[in-house]
């Protein structure tokens, strides 16, 4: 990810964030009867909202997740605390954070940002190798995706492979997948995802290795993303970005450290332009960079064919690197250092991957079963080039579950245990057998749902399972999502409990002295209110003031003294969130002068 950064204005990304805002220059995404399976994610850069964030929401049929390339870890040399810069805000002043991040999230996007190295030669391994300052750089991270309720969080520390020498890679591996682990630890503990993008690694055994200083196998077991940047193959030599050959290799090593659900095949929205000769002599004013083994010219995949067009050219696609390529001539016009006109004409290779490019990468998804691509970046590509992705992400979307759930009643008594019943096919009817279902419950004032039991489809799809269940909570199934089908989730299905109200009342009392009506709640809740009610010309009237139950849901109801006669009481548990409202059954005690020896409950 090392392209040249060119910034638009601030009032044109205004105009363009307006504009998706508001839904005027975006077309809703493509639907079908068939949708896609989501295997397109990419980065969002800090410096292209205007473009990538269009980009990106034109997509969502194809997206599931975006990684906002918004921040840097930095060293302060003061402090002596590592910090996360924030890139986003200093280049973006006119247009809130908030805002691009609320139109991703109406998206429907995962939102993993990127954080960079953005650290001195050898800072970044030296702080990871120190406990103390390493987990300092965890909490640095963690708190960054929690304040901002992001999803995860995506490592792209290449200063390791790109700035430190590689004569330091066996000591920054074991530092670096200590780092990745407790960093694991830290974000799973608030059910947020680790994501790492690095160069291409191979297998160990081989003579060329790659960056295994990133040490894949290590990290494998704690990170939810691999993000494999196969691309910058070519970069002081004319040649392809990734040539396909040898992006697979990458992927086929990757695949055997960790499943392939958790790796994605880097694609390039942007292509380089070599001078690989020159005839005559350049003005003074370019010579330096117009001649052979001169850096590359970097363009993007959208303008590769006016590019092509404007010198008369058209671009040829290799099928064996699966890339696109181009030579053409270009003169410039000027003066020597001596104020002499002087002209050259400069011999130009140009490589990128296109549309046809991004669909045979697409199908490397599909043949190792990836969890998708990861294009750097999203926005640079081509308008037909996702429409192969799209097409090949079609052909291979997951069959969609369907789940219903039936629960036999509402209500029921505490401590009585309910049966539910659901029905997994998929969408032509056919049965799912043998797949393992989740039946998860959710009360109110809870945010999460929770695992009530476990169950397995038979032969037929069904499962019949009987749960019980201590306070009002929804209850739903889900089953996970595989590589063919998709996750199942069903209705909610609304269950109330009511409570057990015991209750203990004298047969009779003494006329002329108070006494106690008292019970419990099952289950034991304190702080809930009872009332005591009692039966006057046919209408309820209440006895005293309601209380409340103890921290073992007993509770006390005082009735002051009677006349004699026989008096019909009840007791009344107030609802809650949590629980209906309980009425007891209706009850006498006698009311007279002698008090008789025996009690009833």
């Amino acid at each position: 990810m090392k392209l040249p950064r060119s910034f638009p204005s601030a009032s044109s990304i205004a105009i363009a964030l307006s504009l998706i805002l508001g839904g005027s220059i975006l077309g809703a995404p493509a639907q079908a009867d068939n949708p896609p399976r989501k295997i397109f994610s990419g980065w969002i850069p800090y410096y292209s909202i205007r473009t990538s964030l269009p980009a990106a929401i034109n997509n969502a049929d194809l997206i599931q997740e975006v990684m906002p390339f918004w921040y840097t870890l930095k060293y302060n040399g003061t402090t002596k605390l590592s910090v996360v810069t924030d890139l986003y805000k200093p280049a973006n002043p006119s247009i809130p954070m908030e805002q691009t991040l609320t139109s991703l999230r109406n998206a429907g996007f995962t939102i993993i940002p990127t954080i960079t190295d953005g650290t001195v030669e050898n800072m970044l391994a030296s702080l990871m190798a120190k406990p103390a300052s390493r987990t300092q750089i965890v909490k640095a991270i963690t708190d960054l995706v929690i304040s901002n309720n992001f999803d995860g969080i995506d490592l792209d520390f290449e200063g390791f492979a790109f700035v430190d020498s590689n004569k330091t890679w066996p000591k920054t591996a074991p530092v670096w997948t200590a780092f990745v682990k407790e960093l694991s630890v830290s974000l799973h503990a608030q059910k947020k995802l680790l994501s790492v993008s690095t160069p291409y690694l191979f297998d160990p055994t081989e003579k060329s290795k790659g960056y295994y200083v990133y040490a894949w196998a290590a990290i494998a077991p704690h990170i939810d993303r691999l993000r494999i940047m196969t691309y910058d193959y070519s970069v002081s030599r004319p040649g392809p970005i990734g040539p396909l050959a040898w992006a697979e290799k990458t992927v086929k090593y990757a695949v055997s450290v960790m499943p392939a659900s958790k790796v994605y095949l880097g694609v390039a929205g942007y292509g380089r332009d070599w001078v690989t000769a020159v005839t005559g002599v350049c003005p003074s004013n370019v010579a330096s960079v117009i001649k052979p083994g001169a850096k590359a010219a970097t363009f993007v995949m959208r303008d590769a064919q006016n590019l092509a067009a404007t010198y008369g050219v058209v671009p040829t696609y290799n099928q064996q690197f699966g890339e696109m390529t181009f030579t053409y001539q270009k003169s410039y016009n000027g003066t020597t250092a001596g104020g002499l006109s002087t002209s050259c004409t400069a011999t130009r290779v140009a490589w990128y991957q296109d549309a046809q490019g991004y669909t045979a990468r697409a199908s490397l998804v599909e043949k190792y079963r990836l969890g998708g691509l990861a294009a750097w970046t999203i926005g640079m590509e081509e308008p037909l080039a996702l429409e192969g992705v799209r097409n090949i992400a079609k052909s291979i979307a997951p069959d969609k579950v369907i789940a219903s759930l039936t629960i036999e009643t509402a209500t029921v008594n505490f401590g009585r245990p309910i049966t539910l019943n659901a029905l997994l096919t998929i969408k032509d009817k056919s049965p799912l057998m043998n797949v393992a279902v989740r039946i998860e419950g959710k009360s109110p004032g809870e945010t999460e749902w929770r695992l009530l039991a476990n169950a397995t489809t038979d032969n037929e799809g069904k499962i019949s399972k009987q749960i019980l269940l201590g306070k009002a909570t929804s209850v739903r199934v889900y089953s996970e999502g595989t590589w063919e089908r998709s996750a199942g989730l069903s209705n909610e299905s609304a269950v109330l409990i009511k409570r057990g109200l015991i209750i203990s009342a004298p047969a009779s009392v003494k006329s002329g002295e108070s006494f106690q009506i008292t019970g419990s709640l099952r289950p034991r809740t304190p702080g809930a209110s009872l009332i005591l009610e009692s039966l006057v010309a046919g209408k309820w009237i209440a006895v005293g003031k309601s209380v409340v139950t103890d921290s073992l849901g007993n509770f006390s109801l005082p009735v002051p003294a009677q006349p004699r006669g026989a008096i019909t009481l009840r007791v009344t548990a107030a609802a809650d969130a949590l629980y209906p409202v309980n009425i007891s059954p209706q009850f006498s005690v006698l009311v007279r002068s002698t008090l008789p020896p025996k009690l009833i409950k």
